[in-house]
């Protein structure tokens, strides 16, 4: 039966009903087929997985991050950004990655990254003689640190899943959130040797020291809210709230961003997401809960183990399996879906669920590159006002890079997992 709930749900997929109802509705035919259990527990079942104390940090950071997003905080951190790297060859583009990187710490969010760093960089990287494709690349690229660098909402989600830590897999994204971004600037740099791509402009330490006190107020901000959970001050949820007051406060006071227009946009535009994103858990909720009273999990855990094949050929294989599923299923929903059933596979062969977490994570993160559901390319190519087709072929690299990011941090446990265990 566990083959129909699939066939169904792909099919669902396949004519355009919404994921939500398309797992509502897949579990339960295949329920009213089966009798396995009483339909009486649906409404049961989706109400107590909301009912969720870590869970609640989900809407809040996403509230963070567009207050963030409209508050004039990412103006501050574009300066400060610039002021470290954009003396470097590729300028302007070293410039929007490492502002990305800054504001990740602040939204958790890879869309909110994306809009608020790029309605900055996009424009500037365009007037100083960069492709508009690339610029638009540059940035989509750059955002998808949004939910790698903690706080980060899929990492909420993921953490909610599979009964881990949310601090734990917050401490385990740091340095590998850091790395990728790396990466993607040495690209940024190759690129531009190519391309022969220059700055005009020179480091000066004092414009750097004047630009990181003068962004002081939105810097400080990842180091409450992380620190405050590493060191055991709050909780992720507690310090999703504190996100919340502490952006209104700078946004509304210091920067003067935040009028009663731009909260009433701010309010909807989160309601919109949240109550999206609830609907979607309560209903993937019924179909994790009918596919593990049909031990599907279990079942596919013990045969791989009765397979003896090295952990190093599941995570290969699974890595493969999830590039092509962020193609198609947007981040959350794909974390929701497939968390029950991969986690007892990888825990089966000695993999850490923590360390698998951020691997997951990472590599959906690469289908926000990628048609049909891309989001961090819709929002790149809107803000960047280019058609997101002719953003593929400069985003190809990227794409390959993150993929190899993936591999490397799977072969390197000690980044992210290994940090854990320090901090521990």
């Amino acid at each position: 039966m566990s083959l129909l709930l699939f066939i169904l749900l792909l099919f669902l997929f396949i004519i355009n009903v919404p994921i939500a109802i398309a797992l509502g509705l897949s579990t339960v035919i295949v329920i009213l087929i089966t009798g396995t259990i009483e339909l009486s527990t649906l409404p049961h079942r989706m109400f107590t997985t909301l009912d969720s104390f870590p869970l609640l940090a989900a809407p809040f950071f996403i509230l963070a991050g567009k207050i963030m997003e409209h508050g004039g905080i990412s103006d501050k951190i574009v300066e400060f950004a610039s002021s470290l790297v954009g003396h470097l060859r590729g300028g302007l583009a070293h410039v929007s990655i490492v502002a990305c990187m800054f504001f990740a710490a602040l939204s958790g969010s890879a869309v909110a990254t994306t809009a608020a760093v790029g309605a900055l960089m996009i424009p500037s990287m365009v007037k100083a003689g960069y492709s508009r494709e690339f610029a638009a690349s540059v940035q989509a690229a750059g955002g998808t640190t949004g939910v790698i660098i903690p706080p980060s909402v899929p990492m909420v989600m993921f953490a909610v899943s599979a009964g881990v830590s949310v601090s734990d897999l917050f401490i385990a994204g740091i340095i590998p959130g850091i790395f990728i971004g790396f990466s993607l600037m040495i690209w940024v740099y190759i690129y531009s040797l190519k391309h022969n791509i220059r700055s005009n402009e020179k480091f000066e330490f004092k414009k750097a020291v004047n630009s990181g006190f003068s962004s002081f107020l939105a810097l400080l901000m990842p180091l409450i809210i992380l620190g405050g959970i590493y060191s055991g001050t709050f909780t992720p949820t507690e310090a999703s709230v504190i996100a919340v007051v502490y952006g209104f406060v700078i946004g509304k006071f210091v920067y003067k961003k935040i009028t009663m227009e731009v909260m009433k946009k701010i309010i909807l535009d989160t309601v919109v997401v949240v109550s999206t994103l609830s609907v979607i858990i309560a209903s993937a909720s019924f179909f994790g809960f009918y596919i593990t009273i049909e031990r599907l999990p279990h079942e596919l855990a013990s045969m791989i183990s009765n397979m003896n094949l090295q952990p190093v050929v599941v995570m290969m294989v699974i890595i493969i399996f999830l590039l092509i599923v962020g193609m198609f299923i947007d981040e959350i929903s794909a974390i929701i879906i497939l968390t029950p059933i991969l986690l007892p596979i990888v825990t089966a062969v000695g993999i850490d669920p923590v360390h698998f977490g951020l691997l997951m994570i990472i590599n959906l993160t690469i289908g926000l590159l990628t048609p049909p559901v891309g989001l961090s390319l819709f929002v790149a190519s809107k803000v960047g006002n280019i058609l997101p087709e002719k953003m593929i072929k400069p985003l190809i690299p990227f794409i390959v890079i993150m993929t190899l990011d993936v591999v490397l941090l799977y072969l390197l446990p000690q980044l992210s997992i290994g940090v854990v265990n320090i901090l521990s």
